[in-house]
């Protein structure tokens, strides 16, 4: 398997998890690109602990440490457990750009190939997707006021990229994922997924759904994550390619499952409470619990807040988390409980778990808009707002006034008892559209819990500083949403998988 634009490796890491019923894995990464050198940290890191997981059948305690501590000691004493292994790490995860016209990466993928027997019938699969960032519907209409701009963004054609592969590589079956925008985006004129499609006809490849066993249209294409047991509702176009000449025609599509809610993919997870950004004048003298006390009470005096009052008085009479991070799991466990703790045997140890600051009127906000929807069960629109808690801006007055105003959900708490909404890479600019539901904690979600609703197991470690993390986890495909992808490609080359589903 080869995985192009692999981001911390989340598809990757869904086909990696596929067992065959010896209970070996059916697909092995030979080669990953990525171009970020933060995301190409996490995914070496990742291929180096698969390494040694496959080797000991266990987490070695020197990667719990460094799960705990996350420092340089601990990564010294981790890559020095298995030198020759952190070695081939480096060799199978690539810190790469991939660049339209230039075969340098595509000639090192068929001298590897070749070495696997691949280019002599042995079946492999290409996975993998170009950048969102000029498919995506807000991007765009933010470039389409400079239309020369959007022309030359390089973005746009990335997918020629991974084109340049099948056309002189041939794999046996590609997947390949895309922002829902890929369906309406044109370049110079012409229709961006439609390209796509000829592109791949003329390279000798019919293109399936994974939804629809005869698709009729673009929207066909396109997978609705939390049909298929993510606690999230992500929709993303996804092709399935395969050769024309190859001898099965047929494929499978992805089974719908029951819906996992928040609530239970957060389970487990210990509560923590957000901090005061530097920017607050006078911040190292406030203290949190009674700052978020006379939050309450400013909210009660209002029409708005009042209808709030049950919850705003268990806020203020409950025990409030003392500590902005914690790194061991509490003892409850959810339906995924195997999935997200299992590689980590008994260590109760949790990395990435860390809330950020904030100014302290977004903390007003972000109490208010839990407590609304704890108490109504929707997330709370501008104009439901007090008038005091109104970004001063233009447009958010206008959403006041206006409800047919666009992004009066600017702030958005993600339902408990619900999927969440889609983790993007937005996550990294702030977290207002991403506020826990418990208004005990006041605060947007960490990456960890970021991590889950993607579905990461906790043993997934995201490297780089905290912006990075946040993007990596928006930018990548949900590896339990990719195992079963991964089932379906490899019931199509004859294999009988298993993944985590069949243990439910």
């Amino acid at each position: 398997m080869i995985d192009l634009f692999a981001g911390p490796g989340g598809l990757g890491e869904g086909f990696s998890s596929i067992t065959d019923a010896n209970g070996e894995r059916v697909f092995r990464i030979i080669m990953s690109v990525e171009k970020d050198e933060q995301a190409h940290r996490t995914l070496r890191l990742r291929a180096y602990v698969r390494s040694i997981k496959q080797k000991d059948r266990r987490i070695p305690h020197v990667y719990e440490r460094y799960l705990q501590n996350h420092d340089a000691k601990a990564f010294e004493e981790l890559i020095a457990y298995d030198p020759e292994a952190w070695e081939a790490a480096g060799i199978e995860a690539l810190c790469a750009t991939l660049k339209e016209g230039d075969d340098l990466l595509v000639e090192e993928a068929r001298t590897r190939l070749k070495a696997q027997g691949a280019q002599s019938g042995k079946p492999w699969a290409l996975i993998g997707g170009p950048p969102c960032q000029a498919y995506s519907l807000v991007g765009r209409s933010r470039l389409t006021r400079d239309r020369e701009r959007l022309e030359a963004d390089p973005k746009q054609t990335l997918y020629k990229c991974y084109l340049a592969f099948i056309n002189k590589l041939q794999p046996t079956i590609f997947v390949m994922e895309n922002v829902k925008g890929l369906l309406s985006a044109k370049h110079e004129g012409d229709g961006v997924f439609q390209r796509i499609l000829a592109d791949m006809h003329e390279a000798g490849y019919e293109i399936h759904s994974l939804v629809k066993p005869e698709p009729k249209g673009p929207q066909d294409y396109v997978v609705e994550a939390e049909r298929y047991g993510i606690p999230q509702a992500r929709h993303r176009v996804i092709l399935l390619g395969i050769r024309k000449e190859s001898d099965h025609k047929e494929t499978d599509i992805l089974t719908p499952l029951n819906q996992l809610t928040v609530r239970e993919a957060l389970e487990g997870i210990p509560k923590i409470r957000s901090g005061f950004s530097s920017r607050n004048r006078g911040w190292r003298e406030m203290n949190w619990a009674s700052y978020i006390d006379s939050a309450a009470d400013e909210l009660l005096e209002t029409e708005e807040g009042k209808e709030l009052e049950e919850v705003l008085l268990r806020v203020k009479s409950s025990r409030p988390p003392k500590k902005m991070s914690k790194s061991v799991v509490s003892g409850k466990s959810g339906l995924y409980a195997g999935w997200y703790r299992g590689g980590l045997g008994g260590y109760r140890v949790l990395a990435n778990h860390e809330a950020r600051t904030h100014m302290t009127r977004d903390l007003d906000r972000y109490l208010f808009c839990s407590a609304y929807a704890e108490s109504t069960g929707v997330s709370a629109q501008l104009y439901d707002f007090p008038n005091y808690l109104i970004p001063a801006h233009k447009n958010a007055q206008a959403a006041k006034e206006d409800k047919e105003v666009g992004f009066s959900d600017r702030f958005r708490v993600q339902l408990y008892d619900r999927p969440s909404t889609t983790i993007t890479s937005h996550i990294a600019k702030d977290g207002h559209y991403y506020i826990h539901p418990d208004p005990e904690q006041c605060r947007s979600l960490t990456v960890r819990e970021a991590a889950r609703l993607q579905t990461f197991p906790d043993d997934f470690l995201f490297e780089g500083n905290r912006t990075s993390q946040y993007t990596q986890v928006g930018n990548a495909v949900p590896p339990l949403l990719a195992q079963q992808i991964a089932k379906v490609v490899a019931k199509y080359l004859g294999i009988s998988a298993t993944n985590f589903f069949d243990s439910l």
